[in-house]
């Protein structure tokens, strides 16, 4: 991008929730605007009434809040804009680049035959013919995509009928519309998925047609799963709010979603913010399809959350579980912060040091033997002596018991771990020790030696 004042656009279809594939879209557009001090213009296209609810658009600025995508004009509504796609196709009609299709009755029943009722006239979708009004192609040559990731794309002439832009009511249809306001809102450059190549060309005509100069175009490689195919619900999380819902970081979620694509020189992965609008460039972008894998993403995420500040952590996990950033949850957090990927993932870690222990019998099973009992209680004992009650102090207080009963740490821990939290997974044990406190930790090891004692009666 060469602009003094490059102008760039997300240009979204409010019809459901903003999902991985136009997240990514979005990111770009935002990144290489504040690369090159540009503008960011918020465009959606609601031209489908039907489906373009409030709901559906609040969807979208709910997602691009929480990415933290910020914009500097929008959201505009294209159907908002219907005067001046009226106008500009006044002036088409005016200058004979464009003209009222009439078809016959007879016309209208062939083509009914032919397609039915939900296609459109001469294999253009829109509604069935009357006095629709058409963009007049030229016989011959043709309309090149000077694209800025792929290189040039050339369309020939020949392969397109003079094509419906505005039904027979005068509503106009996709390509004429976004032409128009691209042109009226003076972006420069488009960035969008490859999905949309196939109607630059058209884009183009029409612009063309008005004496308007065209934007820089740059198409996006689709994402597809790990499998190879197309990136669909069955290869994880599927929208940003399903992403934020499961405990990712919105600065994980920007940092992975700008490397489906794109990378640097050096094979950089970890980078804030900051570092991806210095380096990011549109022009660097791969032609091949990128793989969303949602393992890398959660490995990605679990970098970030080990790195965040402990304030910052906490106050991320006390807002995802709605709770207060106390004081015992910074406890928490310290302890289980080098473990949880996730912010999903923290709760069910320290979920013993604010609620009895749930007990997970295949751990009990797995980890609680004959000979556990006597072990436990020597814990215990040890534990009841232990001053301070901190992790150093009570894993001096417990390293005896190795020695004494001729065991490997595992089988005096593991016991310990599955009393005090229901799990044989949990922070370390001697942190989950202290944070807990010594009288609930007693006592969860007294409850749990007096089960193995009754399951020992009952044998």
């Amino acid at each position: 991008m060469t602009s003094e004042n490059p102008r760039l656009r997300f240009a979204p279809s409010p019809t459901g929730a903003l999902h991985i594939g136009g997240a990514r879209t979005a990111l770009y557009n935002w990144l290489a605007a504040r690369h090159e001090g540009g503008k960011l213009v918020l465009r959606i296209e609601d031209t489908d009434r039907e489906r373009s609810i409030a709901e559906n658009v609040e969807q979208i600025l709910d997602a691009m809040r929480w990415l933290e995508l910020d914009w500097d004009e929008g959201p505009i509504s294209q159907a908002g804009r219907a005067d001046s796609h009226a106008a500009a196709l006044g002036r088409l009609l005016e200058s004979g680049a464009a003209y009222r299709d009439a078809a016959t009755a007879k016309d209208v029943e062939a083509w009914k035959a032919e397609h039915g009722t939900r296609r459109g006239y001469r294999g253009t979708p829109t509604e069935e013919p009357g006095a629709a009004v058409r963009l007049r192609v030229p016989d011959s040559g043709e309309t090149v995509v000077e694209d800025l990731i792929r290189g040039p794309v050339s369309f020939p002439n020949t392969s397109y009928d003079d094509f419906v832009i505005a039904r027979g009511d005068g509503t106009v249809l996709y390509n004429f519309a976004v032409a128009i306001d691209d042109a009226e809102m003076g972006i420069t450059d488009v960035v969008r998925g490859d999905d949309h190549l196939s109607n630059t060309p058209k884009q183009l005509l029409v612009l063309a047609a008005l004496g308007h100069e065209a934007p820089r175009y740059a198409h996006l490689p689709l994402l597809h799963g790990p499998d190879g195919k197309k990136l669909s619900k069955r290869h994880g999380a599927a929208s940003v709010q399903e992403l934020r819902d499961s405990g990712y970081l919105p600065a994980a979620v920007r940092n992975y979603l700008a490397l489906l694509g794109w990378g640097t020189d050096d094979d950089t992965t970890l980078m804030p913010t900051e570092e991806l609008v210095r380096r990011f460039r549109v022009a660097d972008v791969g032609k091949s399809a990128a793989i969303f894998d949602e393992r890398k993403l959660r490995w990605l995420n679990g970098r970030f959350m080990r790195e965040m500040p402990l304030d910052e952590y906490t106050a991320a996990v006390a807002r995802h579980l709605g709770r207060e950033s106390d004081a015992r949850l910074r406890a928490a957090c310290e302890i289980a912060q080098e473990k949880a990927q996730t912010l999903d993932e923290v709760w069910p870690l320290i979920r013993f040091l604010f609620e009895p222990p749930v007990d997970d019998e295949k751990a009990w099973a797995k980890v609680m033997k004959a000979d556990t009992g006597a072990l436990l209680a020597a814990a215990a004992e040890a534990l009841a002596a232990v001053e301070p009650f901190d992790p150093a102090s009570i894993e001096s207080g417990l390293a005896p018991l190795l020695e004494r009963f001729e065991i490997k740490p595992g089988r005096l821990y593991q016991p310990i771990r599955v009393a005090i939290t229901g799990s044989s997974v949990s922070p370390g044990i001697f942190e989950s020790l202290s944070v807990l406190g010594r009288e609930p930790a007693l006592d969860r090891i007294s409850t749990a030696v007096e089960r193995l004692s009754a399951s020992s009666a009952d044998g």
